[in-house]
């Protein structure tokens, strides 16, 4: 069985299951109206660790720091409270048409905020992002910057393309040609090629592959894989382009907030030019710095990141006190 949609309604049937083994969580559902449904993880207690995705992942993408923060590793040290939700169109979450739901930055804000906000999350916020995750939740953290504690950024960003860096061409090709659009639609190369090229130290087993393609597996499943591609913001006149200005100009709020860059410098996207971006912006963030790792950076180098994640939120542990958002309701799976 794969995964089918009704592209009007915004209705899912559940893909293939992924192995429990590689993935060994209870998802829950919420409405984001007109019978949408956003799917997320809600795992452990404590502190809330909110992980943000970007194009073409999902939630699966953090499955190994989420065990490593949800269960206190392994008895060991914290616990925190880890909330991963899937975007709309990606993941377990529902595929609607674009009649149905709008495929834009902004919409994945409100998106982000309305979830922490069904969920009562409010503070003592650690935000944890990649790829486009980086400007859907950093566009949270502008808004507001009292509610986020603790940031860790993971080959991403959050501002404008670079004035250094030239707009890959891979990108412009399913961005902006009839031709791009049609390969990621049909073929899923978009997925299929990440698969492939975005690890560098080690080639992903078959299992891990097919589980990162799994919820696109038809082609009306994939219409937010292209979306995220065409709403990259390259002149004023793109739908996105104020968001990105208005995120950029409030970035120095968040300076002095702790925060840690875990980045693979193979990553032919999300490179230097980026990098030495955000360590223009946030000089005071601690940077670990692999050279051979890829842009899925997690998958390369988990072994390295995942202590150093502990490490980070432990060495920057919030004051004690009440936190209503580690006791909230979870939802309904």
């Amino acid at each position: 069985m794969v995964m089918g949609s009704d592209v009007q309604t915004g209705r899912a049937t559940p893909p293939t299951a992924v192995s429990k083994a590689l993935f060994p969580f209870d998802g829950h559902y919420f409405d984001r109206g007109g019978g949408i449904r956003m799917h997320y993880l809600d795992e452990g207690a404590g502190d809330p660790v909110v992980m943000v995705h970007g194009n073409p992942t999902w939630s699966f993408y953090y499955r190994n720091l989420v065990r490593e923060l949800a269960r206190g590793a392994g008895g060991a040290g914290a616990s925190y409270r880890c909330i991963v939700p899937d975007h709309v169109g990606c993941g377990y979450s529902d595929k609607p048409s674009d009649a149905a739901y709008t495929y834009t930055l902004e919409q994945r804000i409100d998106d982000l905020e309305a979830l922490l906000e069904h969920l009562g999350v409010r503070e003592r916020v650690t935000l944890v992002v990649h790829d486009w995750g980086g400007m859907i939740g950093m566009g949270y953290a502008t808004r507001h910057p009292d509610r986020v504690a603790r940031i860790v950024l993971l080959n991403t960003g959050a501002f404008h393309l670079p004035a250094s860096k030239s707009f890959p061409w891979p990108l412009w090709l399913a961005r902006d040609t009839r031709i791009g659009s049609l390969l990621v639609e049909k073929l899923n190369a978009f997925s299929l090629t990440a698969t492939r090229v975005a690890v560098t130290r080690h080639a992903m087993p078959k299992e891990v592959r097919d589980a990162y393609m799994a919820p696109y597996a038809a082609p009306g499943d994939r219409i937010a894989t292209l979306r995220f591609v065409q709403d990259i913001p390259l002149r004023a006149s793109d739908r996105a382009w104020p968001v990105v200005s208005g995120i950029e100009a409030k970035l120095p709020t968040l300076a002095k907030k702790p925060m840690l860059i875990c980045w693979g410098g193979k990553d032919f996207v999300f490179d230097k030019h980026f990098l030495a971006r955000f360590r223009e912006l946030f000089p005071d963030a601690k940077v670990l710095d692999l050279p051979d790792a890829g842009h899925y950076v997690l998958e390369d180098a988990a072994k390295e990141i995942l202590p150093a994640v502990r490490a980070f939120l432990e060495a920057n542990a919030l004051p004690t006190g009440p936190t209503s958002s580690a006791t909230t309701s979870k939802g309904v799976a």
